[in-house]
C-alpha cells in the first residue's frame, strides 16, 4: 500500500489517479518487502507518480510503456528542473516490476551478434565438456571478451583473420603490472579458447600452439596467512554492535574455524543446515560437496544473525544485503571485501587480504598441531592430494629437521 511511505490520505489518493496510478499499490508493497526506507519509497512512489502525469499528459496507455517511453520522460524531466537526476534504475526496476506483473508486454529480445552467440557457445563448453563451476567461466569470458575486444575492437568478429602475433601480444600486455597467477591464467584461458574454436572449424589454423608458455611451477610459493594469535585479534574487532556487524562477524567465524572459500560462503543456504546433528553442507568446487562438523561458536552466531538480524525475504542463501534491495550477495568479491575492512579495523596489512587468508590460516594452525595433509585436504575440500601438498612449506620446524649441513661448514 501507498500509504506504508505517504500519511496524508490526501497524497495517497493523489498518486493513484493518472494512468499508473492502480498500480502503486502493489508497487509500495513489493518496496516495502524489499526493504526500503521510507524516505527512499517516498522518492520512489513520487517519481513514477510524476511518470504517470507525463503519460497522461502526451495520451499514453501503461501498454505505450517501454526504454523508450522512459527515456524520453527523463530526457524532459533533466530540460523541465535544468539539473541531472539519478532516476534511470528506478524506472528500470519499475518496468522490470510491470512486465514480472504481465500488465507491459516484455520486449522482443535483441538479434544476438556473431560475438554474443560464440561466447555463449564457448561457455557452454565450458560447463558441458570441461565441468567448470559458473565462476571460474566468467573469469574464462572475461580474458576471451578482452582479448577478442583488443584484436577486433567493436568490429565484427573474423577469427581466421588472427595471427601469432595476436596471441603473444595479447599474453605480454601489461605483463609488467600483472602478477604471475593473473599473466598464467590469461596464457590458460587463450590455450583454451583457441583449441576451442580450432576444434570447432571455426579457425583454421591451431593457434593454441602458439600461447606462450609462463614459467609457473606448482608449489612454488609460500601461502600467506595469518598467525592464531591475529585471527583471534580479528574476529575480536568485531563490535557486533549492529546487524551488519553480527553478520560479517557469522561470516568471518565461518572462513576462520572451517577454511571455507568465499564463493562456498556466499552459496551457503538456509537449507544446508542439519541443526540436530550439528552438520553443515558445503557446495564447492565443480559442484561437489561435503559434510562439516559445525563449531559451537560458529552455529551460535549463525543462529543469532538468522533469527535475528537476517532481513526477511525469499532468497534462501543466509547472507543476505542488509540495505534495500534485500537479496543475496551478487559475487563471491563481497566476502573477500568484508575480510578486507576487518583487516583494516585492526591495521593489519598482510601482502594478500582475501578471504583465502583465513582458509591458509586455519590449514597452516592444523598442520603445527599435528594434522596430516589428508586431514587437512579433507577439511578444505580439496579433490586431490597434491592441492595440500602447499602447506608442508610452512611447516618450518620439520623442513628444518629435513635440512642437510652445508658441504664444509659454515663459513
Amino acid at each position: 500500500m501507498i500509504a506504508h511511505f505517504f500519511a496524508p490520505v490526501a497524497t495517497v489518493q493523489r498518486m493513484r489517479c493518472g494512468s499508473l496510478g492502480p498500480y502503486l499499490d502493489r508497487f509500495a508493497d513489493h518496496l516495502h518487502q524489499q526493504g526500503y526506507s521510507k524516505q527512499t519509497g517516498m522518492e520512489k512512489i513520487g517519481l513514477v507518480a510524476h511518470l504517470s502525469r507525463w503519460l497522461d499528459r502526451k495520451k499514453l496507455k501503461i501498454e505505450a510503456l517501454d526504454e523508450q517511453r522512459v527515456a524520453d520522460f527523463l530526457a524532459a524531466r533533466r530540460k523541465r528542473f535544468c539539473r541531472r537526476f539519478s532516476d534511470e534504475p528506478t524506472l528500470v526496476q519499475w518496468l522490470g516490476y510491470l512486465r514480472q506483473a504481465n500488465l507491459i508486454p516484455t520486449p522482443l529480445a535483441t538479434q544476438e551478434s556473431p560475438r554474443d552467440r560464440l561466447e555463449q557457445e564457448y561457455a557452454q563448453f565450458l560447463s558441458q565438456e570441461r565441468g567448470l563451476g559458473q565462476a571460474t567461466i566468467h573469469h574464462y569470458l572475461r580474458v576471451d571478451r578482452n582479448f577478442l575486444s583488443g584484436r577486433f575492437g567493436s568490429e565484427r568478429v573474423c577469427l581466421n583473420q588472427l595471427r601469432v602475433p595476436d596471441v603473444t601480444g595479447f599474453i605480454l600486455q601489461d605483463s609488467a603490472a600483472l602478477s604471475l597467477k593473473a599473466i598464467h591464467l590469461r596464457t590458460t584461458v587463450l590455450r583454451s579458447f583457441l583449441g576451442f574454436v580450432h576444434e570447432r572449424g571455426k579457425l583454421t589454423a591451431n593457434l593454441a600452439a602458439a600461447v606462450p608458455t609462463v614459467a609457473h611451477w606448482r608449489l612454488s610459493g609460500v601461502p600467506s596467512f595469518l598467525e592464531p594469535e591475529q585471527v583471534e585479534e580479528l574476529l575480536k574487532g568485531c563490535d557486533q554492535d549492529s546487524e551488519m556487524d553480527r553478520r560479517d562477524y557469522a561470516i568471518l567465524l565461518l572462513l576462520a574455524r572451517l577454511g571455507l572459500r568465499a564463493g562456498e560462503v556466499a552459496r551457503l543456504s538456509l537449507d544446508d543446515f542439519n541443526w540436530g546433528a550439528g552438520e553443515l553442507r558445503i557446495r564447492g568446487k565443480g559442484a561437489r560437496e561435503h559434510r562439516l562438523p559445525l563449531p559451537w561458536d560458529v552455529g551460535q552466531a549463525l543462529a543469532r544473525y538468522i533469527e535475528k538480524d537476517r532481513p526477511a525475504c525469499s532468497a534462501r542463501q543466509v547472507f543476505i544485503r542488509i540495505k534495500a534491495p534485500h537479496q543475496s550477495f551478487s559475487h563471491s568479491a563481497t566476502i573477500s571485501g568484508i575480510v578486507r575492512r576487518a583487516l583494516h579495523r585492526i591495521e593489519l596489512h598482510p601482502p594478500h587480504r582475501g578471504a583465502h587468508l583465513l582458509r591458509h590460516a586455519l590449514a597452516t594452525q592444523m598442520l603445527r598441531k599435528g594434522g596430516s595433509l589428508a586431514q587437512i585436504g579433507q577439511i578444505l575440500g580439496h579433490q586431490r592430494a597434491q592441492t595440500t601438498e602447499i602447506y608442508a612449506k610452512v611447516d618450518l620446524t620439520a623442513l628444518r629437521a629435513l635440512a642437510q649441513p652445508w658441504p664444509g661448514g659454515v663459513q
